[in-house]
């Protein structure tokens, strides 16, 4: 069965009852402020292999076509609605999510495996981001610049893209959606996106808070489907004005390429391997509690995670020790059931993991705490994976392996450490753990990253900064996040205005 923007009207609410007899919401397309599509495309708990978590419709271009249309016909009044009332609607929206902040986290376990208490802490996020935004609406834009011509004033003006993309992946599926919709909106452009297949009921439930919110029908449209189909679709329109992408640097670059082919904006968030340096002045301990949450947290199912770490020889032994310690800590099971560390979201991204491991150990690492070969009739559990013994060029240190996975090597001292650390394809996060302020303030103006942390996971960023990463990370362009991700969705204007 295919869905199409013509499918009968459902309500946002609609159910199916699982096996279990738990009710599940039916993820639909929102396009023109109505719930439309079938629901075609079954998704798996993945701590649960046997359980349904969720079902969604399989987009078509005619879907993205109708989505386009509508949000362009929209656009122009929310444009010119001020800027405080579009922000209201915004921070009600955010307010929303946090009533509903137990049953959307709940549902975003079953669909994308982490703890609750990392989904909860996720829908709070993305309230935070809405509230945050929203409240630019009372901030003061533009600028008043002098002239040096007489009886002249120069005012400086932000304007709104128009209709903008958006393609956002399963491993935040509503803090993301949230965080580039929301400057969006606030700048006054209309939204069409594409949520991960993975997890459709998360990108429902944000657009189901803005709806409820008073958002104007069309301004805000989501079309489920595939990449190849829906995200293609949605960058060769010509009315698609800038488009935000996170996910797989192979997939970003291939869209940058159709959207810079007819000049559109394009912002992309991609690949990490990110680095941590341990230096011989470290607390043992200490350190590895901040790899061990870069790591191990979230699965290690984050685009700023922590892959690799370079120890000093002074500390190798005493850290290791520790960071065993800490991973023992980090058990696989079921995120609605209290485990330290949720699933594997998939059974294709979970085999990926094993392999990884697997091949890593046949090529001479060792394997100082894990394993590679559990089956799946449990669920998708990956236990936390320390490598050791690896040469600096190996496919375990050098490509991303979007797992509970770091790679440990030693290094003679700091400099050597931060060579490393630069020689990477990716620059998104970097960390050191010293407690000499002249490294890590060496390293904070060196190391090859969009991010540093000293002392700190390489996760996790707070949602008032600008966030991204240099080489194939990111464009490098647009920063996400904070008062500059403003910046991508709207284009200045210089007013010179005579007396």
């Amino acid at each position: 069965m295919t869905s199409t923007a013509s499918t009968a009207t459902k309500t946002a609410t609609e159910t199916a009852t699982e096996n279990t007899g738990r009710d599940l919401i039916t993820a639909r397309h929102l396009i023109n402020g109505e719930w439309l599509g079938g629901a075609d495309t079954e998704r798996m708990n993945p701590a649960r292999p046997g359980e349904l978590a969720a079902l969604s419709p399989s987009g078509t271009a005619a879907d993205v076509d109708a989505a386009v249309t509508a949000a362009t016909a929209a656009q122009p009044a929310w444009a010119a609605l001020p800027a405080p009332s579009r922000g209201a609607i915004l921070m009600a929206a955010g307010n929303l999510l946090l009533d509903r902040q137990t049953s959307i986290a709940e549902d975003l376990v079953r669909e994308e495996g982490k703890t609750l208490a990392e989904a909860k802490g996720e829908v709070k996020r993305a309230s935070d981001v809405l509230r945050f935004f929203g409240s630019l609406g009372w901030a003061a834009t533009g600028e008043v610049l002098p002239s040096g011509l007489p009886d002249t004033t120069i005012t400086t003006r932000r304007e709104p893209l128009g209709v903008v993309g958006l393609i956002t992946p399963w491993n935040f599926p509503i803090a993301i959606p949230a965080w580039k919709a929301a400057p969006a909106l606030i700048s006054g452009n209309a939204v069409v996106i594409k949520p991960a297949e993975l997890t459709p009921l998360s990108a429902t439930h944000l657009a189901r808070a803005l709806q409820d919110a008073g958002l104007p029908a069309g301004v805000f449209n989501v079309v489920h489907g595939k990449g190849r189909v829906v995200g293609d679709a949605l960058a060769r329109d010509p009315r698609i004005a800038g488009m935000s992408f996170t996910g797989s640097t192979k997939v970003g670059l291939g869209l940058q390429e159709i959207l810079n082919a007819r000049r559109a904006r394009v912002q992309l968030e991609m690949g990490g391997k990110n680095g941590v340096l341990v230096l011989d002045d470290a607390d043992p301990r200490k350190a590895a509690q901040v790899v061990a949450a870069g790591a191990f947290g979230l699965t290690g199912q984050a685009c700023t995670a922590t892959s690799r770490v370079y120890v000093t020889p002074g500390i190798r032994a005493a850290f290791l020790t520790a960071l065993t310690e800490e991973a023992a800590q980090y058990t696989a099971g079921d995120g609605l059931e209290g485990a330290k560390m949720g699933a594997i979201v998939s059974s294709q991204q979970f085999e990926q993991d094993q392999a990884a491991v697997r091949t890593a150990v046949e090529r001479g690492a060792t394997l100082l705490h894990g394993a590679y070969d559990g089956g799946t009739d449990t669920g998708f559990l990956f236990p936390a994976a320390i490598l050791t013994d690896l040469p600096f060029d190996d496919a375990a240190v050098t490509e991303e392996i979007f797992g509970p996975v770091v790679a440990v090597l030693e290094v003679p001292d700091y400099e050597a450490g931060l060579a490393a650390i630069n020689d990477s394809r990716y620059g998104l996060t970097a960390g050191i753990c010293t407690d000499s302020l002249a490294f890590s303030t060496d390293f904070a103006a060196r190391a090859q990253a969009g991010v540093i942390k000293v002392n700190r996971p390489t996760a996790g960023l707070d949602l008032n900064v600008p966030f991204g990463g240099v080489k194939d990370s990111s464009t490098n362009t647009f920063r996400e996040q904070g008062k500059s991700a403003l910046d991508f969705f709207t284009w200045g204007k210089t007013v010179y205005t005579g007396v």
